[in-house]
């Protein structure tokens, strides 16, 4: 694949379609127009600024640059964007709307305005001397997220079409579902109830048991709530499954989050590696008694994997899981 893609018979740009969503949208293209426009006045406000401040502009692109005319999509949910473009981007192809799907997820928020304001909302850590570890997901001492930025994308296929252009399979999305707490916009629900019912939901589409769950690429941001939370859902959901935590080391990239960490979880699968959890305040007592297994700082070797999950949760109470086999 690349530009034109659908134009040089790999795929007919009818059957092409894109799924690419940000968390937070183009916040430095925002920032920009507004101190452009504050310093300079409205005529010297560019003509670009419009299409730069739009939350589908990552999909356009993409599927403007392929040619994919059979849909361009964004949905946005907050941290689950990511995740949730690739569910739908698989929706695509079982309705039968799609052969090929480009889906994932980008952001790129760091800005003086979005840490203000996630830490007026005492999201992020503030170990501020100590940026290499601040994030820390399942320690005892964690105390928010590290701001991240980035994208992770795969490319989703029909078995058939896959077949028929003889390409390397990865892995396949056997299963994915989308719930929402609806409990509250900034904090998850207690319970987790909706957080495991996507889980649930995505192991039964892909016809598995909790316990052939190998691997979990966990959201796992770092916050003590959020957390705690996910470590209950893990325990009573994928209790023989190896959970990774990888924000510890890119930090947390909101939208691009939940492709990202789909993009590890089929390298897990296709490799036999987990990647490791960095641990520099080793776990939290309260979630090592629940029995989750936590992949340790120098990852694990795990030959065989069949089964890997993503688990994505978003601000709006967002829950996503993505289910991938071999």
């Amino acid at each position: 694949f690349g530009p034109g893609a659908a134009g040089n018979g790999v795929v007919d740009g009818q059957r092409l379609a894109v799924s690419i969503s940000p968390g937070m949208g183009p916040v430095l293209s925002v920032m920009e127009a507004w101190d452009t426009l504050r310093e300079k006045g409205p005529r010297r406000v560019l003509p670009t600024a419009v299409p730069a401040l739009m939350p589908n502009a990552p999909a356009a692109t993409v599927g403007i640059e392929l040619g994919s005319t059979a849909g361009i999509h964004a949905p946005v949910s907050a941290c689950a964007s990511g995740a949730e473009a690739i569910a739908y981007g698989a929706d695509l192809i079982a309705w039968g709307r799609a052969d090929v799907v480009v889906a994932g997820g980008t952001d790129a928020a760091l800005h003086p305005m979005t840490v203000a304001a996630f830490a007026a909302m005492r999201a992020l850590s503030t170990r501020n001397e100590e940026a290499a570890t601040a994030s820390r997901p399942f320690a005892p001492d964690r105390d928010g997220f590290v701001l991240g930025e980035g994208a992770g994308v795969v490319v989703l296929e029909s078995a058939a079409h896959a077949a028929a252009r003889g390409a390397q399979v990865l892995a396949v999305l056997a299963g994915s579902a989308v719930t929402a707490d609806a409990y509250d916009v900034a904090r998850p629900d207690p319970s987790g109830a909706q957080q495991e019912r996507a889980l649930r939901t995505a192991l039964d589409q892909a016809g598995l048991e909790p316990s052939q769950l190998g691997h979990v690429n966990a959201h796992a941001t770092s916050t003590p709530a959020g957390d705690v939370v996910e470590a209950q859902v893990l325990a009573r959901t994928a209790p023989a499954a190896a959970v990774s935590a990888t924000k510890s080391a890119t930090g947390h990239l909101l939208g691009g989050a939940g492709g990202l960490e789909a993009v590890l979880s089929v390298m897990a699968l296709a490799e036999g590696w987990l990647p490791p959890t960095l641990l520099p305040g080793g776990i939290d007592p309260q979630i090592a008694e629940l029995g989750v297994d936590i992949v340790g700082p120098q990852g694990r070797q795990v030959p065989g994997l069949r089964a890997a999950a993503s688990t994505s949760f978003g601000f709006g109470g967002h829950d996503v899981a993505l289910v991938f086999t071999r």
